[in-house]
């Protein structure tokens, strides 16, 4: 490089640099020049850098000042060698202070942070976490953490709400299982009551001995079999008569006491029994038992009357005459045999039974046959009668109070089904009646599953999904003509909520009615729901409030041509419109209500429109004028098929505005 040239960093190579074989390296390698390096990691500070060829000139300024600054400048005493500092050992909890625990303080910190698990926690004391977490904070940040606190609570208000929609299906379903599984356990008790009943009856009638024949055996033929007497329901009845018949003829005045009642029977003859005194135990009278299911019979015996001497009174044949009778849930009978006290008692009433009944009074009786076991089957039969009548006095309680439940069920649901006291009466017999839905057999409490689910649609406003229902609900019941309870129970339901849903609908439609997709939707709604008449007056009527709203914004100022024609353009271009619209979302079959609206609201222009032209001259400039602006804006009703121009000006009395006579009419065209 020339000195003419200039001095130049870049240098030109004149040959390519050669590259020598590689060499084996036995020790560290001389430095001749540059940096030097370290030996063994440990650098030699005293020794002198070393020194760089001095240039002159602005070059050497230039690469002075680039190379100047030196980095990683370590004192003079650093070892290298020397091992790392240990970490900082963690201070244990109970020498904690309370500040260190309280979390990053929002000046050393990156900001506050919700802790969800401290919020959590059910020991927690709000004032003494909320002094120690912004103690030292500012106020950005006390406004931020407020910020995530009302965040973190909208959120969770959220998921609750949404956690109660997904449960409530869940929750009616476990309801219907549970009402399910309680019919299940009532039925299967009352079957394992039954089965208890059976297996002790048959295991008393296998240990005792045959019952001993009764009087009224007579009045059968001796030649029945076992498989005659079976249990069917027309034999057991006319066996029952047979013997009520026999009761009757053989115990006289009997027929008194127990008149004949569906399922009325003898139970047993108990044959014949004394009657004992209660103080002294001597015996009074013969007397004979009979024990019916529902009623015990005590006949005393007497002699038949007979005409001759009194060797032939004594001879003559007894008859059996009503005494006492008493209802068995009214009396109790007691075994005296475990009753007496001394030996002497004890042989006299060892066969004797006592019958309490109404009113403290208690009568003894002792069996003639002292070694036959007539009072033990007397006593376990009197026993299994009685079991048996609060059993069935307990079904029909249950029944009762079923119906009972039912009612309350449905009357608590729906408040309106009180006013239906037919259908109430009735809902106890229809709980358990099963429809066709779709091809599978439903009760009546999936109605009201559907009811429920309509009732939510309606809360939230789904009008669309709740038209459905309504529409499924009343295709449900017309299909039901054989079965007409269900079918008005079904009707009456979907009918409150049509009525309940319709006037919802009706609300948005009076609000909406100036959209004409809207409008068009919620008449559709209504029209599906059977209220289209309702649509059809509710709409009309916003329209006609819309008018007089935008007439009352008119304001007189003095000039009478400019009110005149604000007016006349607020009241026709409504009208346009209103038509316009009525024609797109009602059928033409009701377009004559829109015709006669539209009639009235010319009216009521044509009475504002004389009472201010009554100041000026008929016929004059600004009456002419005005009458021309009012009938310029009625031609935009022609673009709706309504001709209301000779109707402009009339007079509301009746008379015409030019000539007082005029053809009457709603201008159609």
């Amino acid at each position: 490089m020339s000195d003419s040239k200039g001095i130049s960093l870049r240098t030109k190579r004149k040959g390519r640099p050669t590259i020598g074989a590689p060499q084996q390296i036995s020790g560290p390698v001389p430095q001749t020049g540059g940096v030097p390096r370290s030996t063994g990691g440990k650098p030699s500070f005293d020794a002198p850098p070393p020194q760089r060829p001095q240039a002159s000139g602005k070059t050497s300024d230039l690469v002075k000042r680039r190379y100047s600054t030196r980095f990683n400048n370590l004192p003079a005493d650093y070892d290298a060698t020397a091992p790392p500092i240990p970490s900082m050992p963690t201070l244990p909890t109970q020498f904690a202070s309370q500040n260190d625990r309280r979390g990053p303080s929002p000046g050393r910190g990156p900001g506050l942070a919700v802790d969800v698990k401290a919020l959590r926690d059910p020991n927690l004391r709000p004032d003494r976490y909320i002094a120690g977490l912004l103690g030292n904070a500012s106020e950005q940040d006390i406004d931020e953490y407020q910020a995530q606190l009302k965040k973190m609570r909208n959120r969770t208000s959220v998921d609750l709400q949404q956690n109660v929609y997904q449960n409530r299906t869940q929750f009616i379903k476990i309801s219907k299982e549970a009402e399910k599984l309680k019919g299940e356990m009532r039925a299967l008790r009352n079957l394992m009551s039954d089965l208890k009943t059976n297996t002790t009856a048959l295991r008393t009638a296998s240990s005792q001995a045959p019952a001993p024949s009764n009087d009224f055996d007579t009045g059968f033929p001796s030649t029945l079999s076992k498989r005659d007497k079976r249990s069917s329901v027309a034999d057991r009845t006319a066996m029952w008569n047979s013997q009520l018949q026999a009761l009757w003829k053989t115990v006289e005045g009997s027929q008194k006491f127990l008149p004949a009642l569906p399922g009325r029977h003898v139970v047993q003859n108990a044959g014949l029994w004394i009657e004992l005194d209660n103080a002294t135990w001597k015996s009074r009278r013969a007397m004979q038992i009979i024990l019916l299911n529902d009623h015990l019979l005590i006949a005393s015996r007497k002699k038949r009357k007979v005409e001759g001497s009194s060797q032939d009174q004594r001879q003559a044949p007894s008859k059996l005459v009503a005494d006492r009778c008493w209802p068995l849930l009214d009396i109790e009978m007691v075994d005296l045999a475990g009753t007496s006290e001394s030996s002497s008692s004890r042989n006299k009433v060892a066969d004797a039974i006592m019958i309490r009944g109404v009113g403290q009074e208690s009568f003894t009786y002792r069996t003639e046959k002292q070694d036959d076991n007539d009072k033990q089957i007397l006593m376990m039969n009197f026993r299994k009668a009685v079991e048996e009548l609060r059993k069935g006095l307990r079904s029909e309680m249950e029944s009762s109070n079923k119906a009972k439940e039912t009612i309350n069920y449905f009357a608590s649901r729906d408040p309106g089904l009180l006013k239906k006291t037919e259908l109430l009466e009735t809902l106890s017999d229809i709980k358990d009646m099963l429809i066709e839905v779709d091809g599978k057999q439903q009760n009546l409490r999936w109605v009201e599953s559907q009811v429920d689910e309509l009732d939510i649609d309606i809360a939230l406003q789904r009008f669309d999904a709740a038209v459905q229902r309504v529409e499924k609900l009343n295709a449900l019941g017309r299909s039901l003509k054989s079965n007409p309870v269900a079918q008005d129970f079904i009707s009456f339901k979907a009918d409150e909520r049509a009525s309940k849903l319709a006037g919802l609908i009706t609300r948005e439609l009076v609000d909406t009615h100036n959209e004409l997709k809207k409008t068009k939707r919620n008449v559709s709604w209504l029209a599906r729901l059977g209220f289209e008449d309702r649509a059809r007056e509710a709409y009309l009527e916003a329209r006609g409030k819309t008018i007089q709203k935008r007439s009352r914004q008119c304001i007189f100022e003095g000039n009478l041509r400019q009110y005149i024609w604000e007016l006349s353009f607020v009241y026709f271009t409504i009208i346009r419109n209103t038509v316009s619209t009525f024609q797109t979302c009602f059928p033409p079959l009701l377009m004559s209500a829109c015709v006669k609206w539209a009639k009235e609201q010319v009216d009521a222009f044509n009475t504002i429109l004389s009472r201010q032209l009554s100041s000026t001259e008929r016929d004059g400039p600004v009456w002419t004028e005005c009458m021309t602006q009012a009938k310029d804006h009625a031609k935009m009703l022609s673009e709706v098929g309504l001709d209301f121009k000779s109707l402009v000006g009339r007079d509301p009395s009746g008379g015409s505005g030019q000539n007082g006579t005029g053809p009457q009419g709603l201008g159609l065209n």
